[in-house]
């Protein structure tokens, strides 16, 4: 807009004269990001209309009240990199390709202050890069960036990374932070960064009054857990070494793992860095018990750590005791699912063949199952389950766990598996196909269940309500209440003669048939209100009074959904032999019906509909 234009908008708006200086910037040429509408590029001011002409990506020669786009249209200055996208398209390609940490900089150099929250850079740098390939690009671009002497990046997205005006170097940029956190944990991750840093330059009192700090935090903090603690210590010992200060801290490494029973808890959030030094100090503090230890550890472990776990057991020898072991949890039902994860995912490496070898079986897949339902039981949200994912993505793991299976072996696994919680309907489908591949007499499992859908059921609300109410108190507290029986009798011991394990295991199948069968229901259900009911003929949702022909005696029946029924107030479901048999019938006609051994016939006297009864 030029200054007569400005002019004429300000004296017809005085409120604007604030937004001046952003009115003089919308100039023709100049490019904009607007709150709806996103990047684009005014081409012109329409003096007539007093429009403003902008091209934006989806809609070209959009006209724009100025007046309007002052509070919802930002003005890019030329050094924004999203204009820089348009006018210097290879430079800003080269500098994504090979320069993240320069595309940075110059981002900031657009903002005032050269600042910018993560958020903000995130955002612009997201539409620079295209938001398929930005994740990966600005993880890479963060790891360069916290190199970088000329850039502060903050611990927070809300906190604004800042292009400073003097490089700083990492290491004192490092000691900068340490000095200004009071977090203990903090302080610690800090002083292992430094350690990963070249320290001969830096001044010794840097280091010893950092070595103080940790120390400190490791003897005295309520901040840490028993993890936390542990990994301080051992980072405190190695910056101790490092400075070449003697060391006579307390808490020890070994002191802090010297009781057996905290170690779990410990393996859980250790960093994985860590962990196989964490083995070897477990080693170390309990000689003569740390096969033990470590085999405890297993049983419980997750994640990466399991896959540290079997690698440090088979370095330290004990391959046959693992192989026995892991066979003896098979039986016991007591293989969890991080450990299972880990067989499949090795099943065909040369290094743990003859560890592995007796374990790929139809029962290993029954207890992947049952961890899968278990997990998905005992999880708060619909978070992804790495077993089910596997078991999913891996075409050939079916096949080569059912390859000494029999057919019926191979039915009730099938079976376990259209029952399973842990799988959406698509996927157990899919699953189930790669079962009929080898045994197609399975295929009646499909055929069953497609069977079973044809037909849908009409049922009121209420009592819809009351059927899903009571799937809920099976889904969400009798199965994991028997998934904690069925966990807490195993360690119990030898389940051959563990009568409490047999009874949680009857229950469990007892449930799961109950579970699978009003998932079966309600999926055909159809709520109604029983409003298209019609007084032409009995259906669902009328009013039938009918004359028992032997007797003359008259009776009033409503007819309402599949799973309504009030003998006392004569209500009943259309399902039912009666109900099926006065549904079609008009005014006059006979009914006949069997009740036991004897015929009665019945003729239909009036009929009319619920819903106006109700009303009434």
């Amino acid at each position: 807009m030029n200054s007569e234009a400005v002019s004429a908008l300000l004296a017809k708006s005085p409120s604007l004269k604030p937004a001046k200086a952003k009115l003089e910037a919308m100039e023709p040429g100049t490019y904009v990001v607007h709150r709806s509408w996103g990047f684009g590029q005014i081409k012109s001011y329409d003096e007539a209309s007093h429009k403003l002409l902008i091209d934006f990506r989806d809609k070209k020669n959009h006209p724009m009240d100025p007046a309007f786009c002052v509070n919802t249209m930002d003005v890019l200055p030329p050094k924004h990199l999203l204009v820089r996208k348009e006018t210097e398209p290879k430079k800003i390609a080269e500098l994504i390709a090979e320069n993240p940490a320069q595309l940075v900089v110059e981002a900031l150099q657009a903002y005032p202050n050269n600042a910018a929250t993560g958020i903000e850079l995130e955002v612009t740098l997201g539409q620079v890069i295209g938001e398929d390939k930005f994740k990966k690009w600005w993880s890479a671009a963060k790891k360069a960036l916290a190199k970088d002497p000329r850039v502060a990046v903050p611990e927070k997205k809300t906190e604004c990374y800042v292009l400073r005006e003097t490089p700083v170097s990492a290491e004192d940029e490092i000691i900068e932070q340490f000095g200004s956190t009071r977090s203990a944990r903090r302080r610690i991750l800090l002083a292992e960064e430094l350690l990963a840093t070249d320290t001969k330059d830096l001044h010794p009192d840097h280091l010893t009054g950092m070595l103080k700090t940790v120390a400190d935090a490791v003897r005295e903090s309520n901040q840490l857990t028993a993890a936390e603690r542990l990994y301080g210590a051992a980072v405190r010992d190695d910056l101790a070494k490092a400075i070449g200060a003697e060391n006579n801290f307390e808490p020890t490494q070994a002191s802090l793992v010297s009781v057996a029973r905290d170690l779990p808890t410990i393996a859980e959030t250790i960093p994985v860095h860590f962990q196989s030094r964490f083995l070897e100090l477990v080693q170390a503090t309990h000689p003569i018990e740390a096969r033990d230890i470590l085999f405890s550890l297993l049983k419980t472990s997750q994640g990466k750590f399991t896959t540290e776990v079997i690698n440090f057991l088979v370095e330290q020898g004990h391959s046959d005791e693992l192989a026995n072991t892991l066979k003896r949890w098979q039986t016991e039902q007591n293989l969890r699912a991080p450990v299972l994860l880990w067989i499949v995912k090795n099943r065909h490496s040369k290094k743990f063949a003859k560890l592995l070898n007796d374990l790929i079986t139809p029962r290993l897949l029954g207890a992947i199952f049952f961890a899968i339902d278990y997990e998905a039981l005992q999880a708060a949200s619909a978070r992804r389950i790495p077993l089910a994912d596997i078991l999913s993505d891996d075409p050939d793991l079916i096949s080569d766990l059912l390859s000494t299976a029999d057919p019926e072996t191979a039915r009730d696994l099938a079976n376990t598996l259209m029952l399973n919680q842990g799988f959406e309907e698509l996927t157990k489908k899919s699953l189930l196909a790669r079962f009929i591949k080898i045994f197609p007499k399975i295929q009646s499992l499909v055929a069953a269940d497609a069977e079973g859908k044809e037909e849908q059921l009409l049922v009121s609300r209420s009592s819809y309500d009351r059927k899903r109410e009571e799937y809920d108190t099976i889904v969400a507290k009798k199965i994991p209440e028997n998934s904690k029986a069925i966990a807490a009798a195993r360690e119990h011991g030898d389940l051959r003669e563990n009568s409490e394990f047999k009874m949680a295991k009857q229950d469990q199948s007892v449930l799961m048939a109950q579970k699978a069968q009003l998932e079966r229901d309600l999926a055909r259900a159809r709520v109604t209100d029983f409003k298209d009911a019609s007084t032409d003929q009995v259906g669902v949702g009328t009013v039938v009074e009918v004359k028992n022909n032997a007797t003359g005696a008259t009776t009033t029946y409503t007819i309402l959904g599949a799973w309504d029924g009030d003998p006392d107030r004569h209500i009943i479901s259309y399902k039912t032999a009666f109900g099926a048999a006065l549904v079609g019938k008009k005014r006059g006609e006979i009914v006949k019906v069997k009740t036991g051994g004897n015929e009665e016939d019945y003729t239909i006297v009036t009929i009319s509909r619920y819903v106006d009864q109700a009303a009434g």
